[in-house]
């Protein structure tokens, strides 16, 4: 048995025992809706449905960041998704093996902007989870990664990581100075640009990082996360094959759409972007990089300079933070203003 079967067989054998045990504490299946996106066409639906207790309504903004990680998940669960009233569409689903819901609807009919639709399930706490309808008219996109580009969190150093995600309060995260005015004048150039955020992050966090980027004035999208449990192959996912896969998702369901792509240089972000914009040059509009300091890239990865260079073209611009990078999107090929 490889050690990643092994592993996986441990996580549903502690699972199950986690599920026994608070079923018969009185805990109940609680629904949390993450925020999924969608075309006229067709749309997606996120969600998880994990053990709970009842009794218990602590703040999960203020609490320490550890609490976000210990779950009890509910796989195999039936569920129903819904919309649009009463008489609305009804379709059913269930949970994965990890109790993640993640759902395509073809022809939904609901018009461009922000939805929300009803997760639910016999004796199942529901909840209503958001969807972004992108309307057909927009050419324009952006894709943004989360740490160390619009969070200061040090992320994924082992040392620094585990007291950000374990110890500290989730509400104490630090935006990256300037990013926030970047964003703003970029939507004032393209206003019906839609923003998805794209980050190997937990989807534990994502009500800290819902409330982190609203509190900081980022604009609102949905945010496409992953899970660091074991797979097939591995103890761990692969945070480089999940954004390239949601990337890819991301081109083909906006085939009109081109994109700019904003990240940073202390992990992959240059190769993985510079890779969609090789393969899709008609698609992608440019890249912004946030160059981290010498100190970043110590605790990013162990050496003083990044890991991979991006490419310095055109297309492509760079900044320690969101205020240099506006200066160099101002007079981009890609900013609105070439000449400023």
């Amino acid at each position: 048995m490889a050690i990643s079967d092994f592993a996986r067989a441990v996580e549903r054998g502690i699972n199950r025992i986690g599920l026994r045990r608070t079923a018969s504490a009185g805990w109940v299946p609680r629904v949390s809706g993450f925020s999924g996106y969608g075309s006229p066409r067709r749309m997606r639906v996120l969600g998880r449905v994990l053990m709970t207790n009842p009794a218990s309504e602590s703040d999960s903004l203020q609490a320490r960041g550890w609490r976000q990680f210990l779950t009890i998940q509910v796989g195999d669960l039936p569920l129903v998704i819904s919309f649009g009233g009463p008489d609305g569409p009804r379709f059913e689903t269930v949970t994965d093996g990890n109790g993640y819901v993640d759902v395509l609807i073809d022809d939904h009919g609901l018009p461009p902007g922000w939805h929300e639709v009803t997760i639910s399930g016999e004796g199942v706490v529901s909840a209503s989870a958001e969807v972004l309808i992108v309307d057909s008219s927009a050419r324009f996109g952006v894709i943004s990664d989360i740490d160390d580009t619009v969070l200061v969190t040090w992320l994924p150093r082992a040392l620094v990581a585990a007291w950000n995600s374990w110890i500290r309060h989730t509400n104490t995260r630090k935006p990256v100075p300037g990013m926030a005015d970047f964003y703003a004048e970029i939507l004032r150039d393209h206003p019906n640009a839609p923003v998805f955020y794209l980050s190997t992050g937990a989807w534990n966090t994502f009500d800290a990082l819902k409330a982190f980027l609203s509190s900081h004035g980022f604009p609102e999208g949905p945010m496409l996360l992953t899970d660091w449990g074991p797979t097939q192959t591995g103890l761990f996912r692969s945070g480089q094959e999940h954004k390239k896969v949601q990337l890819r998702n991301l081109i083909i369901e906006y085939p009109e759409m081109r994109w700019l792509l904003i990240g940073d240089d202390g992990q992959h972000d240059p190769l993985i972007y510079g890779e969609a914009a090789n393969e899709h040059p008609d698609r992608i509009a440019g890249l912004a990089i946030r160059r981290l300091s010498s100190g970043e890239h110590v605790l990013s990865h162990g050496t003083t300079g990044a890991l991979v260079e991006a490419r310095r073209t055109g297309d492509a611009i760079f900044g320690r933070d969101g205020y240099e990078l506006l200066r160099a999107y101002r007079s981009s090929p890609f900013g609105s203003r070439p000449d400023a």
